[in-house]
Formats: C-alpha cells, structure tokens, sequence
C-alpha cells in the first residue's frame, strides 16, 4: 500500500490484514521525542519537519551521520505501549492514519484511532534484516540536536513488511483480545500449576 496511508485507505483495513508499505514513513525510537512533538503542539517550539498526515512508526534504528549524510543501516520496531500516554493528542491533533510498532497501544489510544480513522500495524519484532532491506533513502532529518536514534526520519522505504493490522480504524485491538483471552485461562492455568505441583 501507499504511504503516508491515507483515512479512507486506514478504514478499508480491518485487524489482522497483512500490509507491505511503500512510500514515505517517518520513524522514532525515544520516549523524549514523543514528549518533544507534544510540547510542540503545546507552542514551546515549531515541529521539525511536516508532520501532519503522516505515518509515524515507532522504529529504533542504527544510523549514523558521516560528513553531513544521514544513513539508516537497520530498522527495527520499538514497544509503542511507552508512549501511551501522548499518543492519543498527536493521533487527534496531527491526524495521523497510521502508527505502529510493537506491542500495540491502549485502549485511550484506540479511541483516538477510532475517532481519526487511523490504524496500528505491528511490525515483526527482531526481524531487523527483513525491515532493513526495505530502506531506500532517507529524505528528511528531524531534531539533529537530539541522540540519532531520538531523531525524526522520514525514510523512503519500497516493500516494507509484511506488517500486520493489530488495532483497525474501527476500535478493534488484536492485543486487546488476545489479553481477554489470557486473563480467561488464567484460573485454568493456576489449576493446572497447582495440580502439577502437589505430585
């Protein structure tokens, strides 16, 4: 699919559907970069790069900058549950129709999803040389006075993926279900423990 998603492309997905992206992404790692784009929002400064409509991918990277060159050597998906807490305004406020990384997001934040037609997508945790062997070039850097891996990128990426819909336009969480399921077994699962103990 093309990227940055766009709302309407966002609300055609439904939870589980598998997506390969091509196009522009714009990734972060770091829980102060997060905070940094919320005090932007706050007016504390301007926001370092376009950043409405875009699709914004927690991603942590190893990069480095030799004689003024961004390059981005590998990707790999970062826990987003850390920002929580911020993601819901900049879904609202930024109208971004695509997030992702690993983990997946809470319920506040599916809320805001539901609200601005925007999905979650899950990208394979450790699978760093899949991810990588997407990039193609990095166009834009945001925040060079923060740690690289902080920075915000925007990447050009071709064949990204598969990644997978864990949480639709639609309120429907995949992480959600599946620690409902959990909590379900749970008493079964201490039954069983128990049993095996007391032999």
């Amino acid at each position: 699919m093309k990227f940055p998603l766009s709302a309407a492309d966002a609300r055609e997905l439904r939870a589980g559907d598998q997506v390969v992206i091509d196009g522009e992404i714009v990734m972060t790692a770091g829980l102060p970069t997060i905070q940094r784009l919320v005090r932007c929002l706050d007016g504390v400064e301007p926001l370092p790069l376009a950043l409405h409509g875009v699709s914004l991918f927690h991603l942590g990277s190893f990069s480095r900058e030799t004689d003024g060159r961004f390059e981005v050597l590998y990707l790999n998906p970062t826990t987003s549950t850390r920002f929580n807490a911020h993601m819901p305004r900049l879904i609202r406020e930024l109208g971004w129709h695509a997030v992702g990384g690993k983990g997946g997001l809470d319920r506040q934040c599916v809320e805001a999803m539901r609200e601005a037609g925007c999905v979650y997508l899950s990208f394979l945790g450790g699978g760093a040389t899949l991810h990588s062997q997407a990039i193609r070039r990095v166009v834009e850097v945001g925040w060079s006075d923060m740690l690289v891996h902080y920075r915000l990128v925007r990447l050009a990426v071709e064949g990204l993926g598969p990644v997978t819909v864990g949480i639709d336009a639609h309120g429907r969480s995949l992480y959600a279900e599946e620690q409902l399921a959990a909590r379900e077994r749970l008493p079964e699962i201490l039954r069983e423990l128990g049993a095996e103990r007391s032999k």
